[in-house]
This record gives structure tokens, C-alpha cells and sequence, in this order.
């Protein structure tokens, strides 16, 4: 990735990282996970596409920030995550991409997930 998108993609990263700690604890772990994968995996980018990788993880993040906020204020509700993805952004996906994403709902949606993480309900001293 082109040196001046670094300080910009070590701010996106963290924030993501940390809008992550709203999710529940087997998403959160995926979702982290995913993260990494991906930011590792675009390092070495050309320009453009550093450019394109960030705006889509910005709206991301920002989507996220909404639906946490939301969430927070209608507390009495289950909590919702995510968005559809509208065909013509799925026409504009490589066969890569759409693999990874296949492999991602299935991940997301399978009922015995490879993250067993259970949250305490006891404080720890």
C-alpha cells in the first residue's frame, strides 16, 4: 500500500478493531479475524485500489458505528448487524472476491461455529 494511505489505514484498522468489541463474542472473533486477513492480504496494493480498499472499509465502519448506536438506544430489541449487499456490487466483484465472500456468509451462518467463546457473567478478581 502507497506510504501516504499508512497513517490513514493504521487509524482505519484501530477503529474498526474497536467497533468490533459491539458485536457478539462469535462475530467478533470472525469479524476480527476477517479484518486482519484482508488488511494483510491488500499491503501491497497499488495506488488505486489502496484508495477503493479504504473507501469500503470506511463505509464499513461507519455503517457499523450507526447500527451500534442503534442498537445502544433500542436496548429492548435484538441487536442487528450488517447489510444487504445490492447485485451491482456483487457485478463488480472478481471471482476471488466472491468466494471469499461465499465463504464468509458460510462461516457467519453455520450453527456449530469453529469460535467457541463465552462470555462470563461473573466479574473477575
Amino acid at each position: 500500500m502507497p506510504a501516504r494511505h499508512v497513517s490513514r489505514v493504521r487509524a482505519l484498522y484501530r477503529r474498526i478493531l474497536l467497533l468490533h468489541r459491539v458485536l457478539p463474542p462469535d462475530l467478533k472473533a470472525l469479524g476480527d479475524q476477517y479484518v486482519k486477513d484482508e488488511f494483510r492480504r491488500h499491503k501491497t496494493v497499488r495506488s488505486d485500489e489502496a484508495q477503493r480498499f479504504l473507501q469500503e472499509w470506511e463505509v464499513y465502519a461507519a455503517v457499523l458505528w450507526q447500527q451500534a448506536n442503534e442498537n445502544r438506544q433500542n436496548s429492548t430489541e435484538k441487536a442487528c448487524f450488517g447489510i444487504s449487499l445490492p447485485e451491482e456490487k456483487l457485478n463488480d466483484f472478481r471471482d476471488e472476491q466472491i468466494g471469499q465472500l461465499q465463504e464468509l456468509m458460510q462461516e457467519a451462518t453455520k450453527p456449530n461455529r469453529q469460535f467457541s467463546i463465552t462470555e462470563s457473567r461473573k466479574p473477575k478478581f
